[in-house]
């Protein structure tokens, strides 16, 4: 599906370092290592969104489709959120359907700001869905929300894994515990600039711990 050659220091992204790794259909990737290293500049880097980085750099990207949930939930405020995934492109089944997929069949009428932070984290997940992404980008989905919607969201986001099996994720984690729910791999990034120094198969009944990497 995808192919990432990036030498950071040679297109002037001076973030990131030497970055060789392949997506394919179906991958759960959690992505993973110290703050501020540089796993959003990744992420905005395979989404296309890095100036600095040519689509040559990702191999296969004009040939997918990509729904990215960003930290902040970026729907228009001014829109419900039937509104806001009409805007891209779904049909009032789809629409239907997506919302009942994340939990938020009874609040499609309601004003983002209107939702808790995990509603609305729901309702843009349900905007990514709406685009039937090849690849799911998720950049820390579960930051400051608390232990047990934190625990909502992950089962819901592996559900929608199960049920989109051909669908691949690279979610940006700085649990452990994340990458044991959803993953099958973990990209590990370190250094400055960084690099993806390890990948590892998340084995089943692995322990949830730093080691998954080492």
């Amino acid at each position: 599906m995808l192919e990432l050659h990036i030498d950071g220091q040679l297109l002037g992204q001076p973030v990131l370092g030497r970055i060789l790794g392949s997506v394919a259909k179906g991958d759960r990737i959690c992505l993973q290592g110290p703050s501020g290293v540089g796993k959003t500049t990744l992420l905005n880097a395979i989404a296309g969104l890095d100036r600095h980085v040519p689509a040559s750099a990702i191999e296969g990207r004009d040939r997918i489709r990509l729904g990215y949930l960003f930290q902040e939930h970026r729907l228009l405020p001014w829109r419900t959120v039937r509104q806001n995934l009409a805007l891209v492109g779904a049909s009032q089944a789809d629409i239907d359907r997506l919302l009942a997929e994340v939990g938020l069949a009874a609040e499609g009428d309601y004003l983002p700001d209107q939702l808790s932070l995990g509603m609305a984290r729901r309702a843009a997940l349900a905007r990514c869905l709406a685009v039937k992404p090849d690849l799911l980008l998720l950049d820390e989905p579960f930051a400051s929300l608390d232990f047990e919607r934190a625990a909502e969201l992950r089962l819901l986001i592996r559900n929608l894994l199960d049920h989109y099996p051909a669908m691949a994720m690279i979610c940006v984690t700085h649990d452990a515990a994340d990458a044991q729910a959803l993953a099958n791999r973990v990209w590990y990034l370190e250094g400055k600039p960084a690099e993806l120094r390890q990948e590892r198969p998340v084995a089943a009944g692995a322990s949830p711990a730093h080691d998954l990497w080492l």
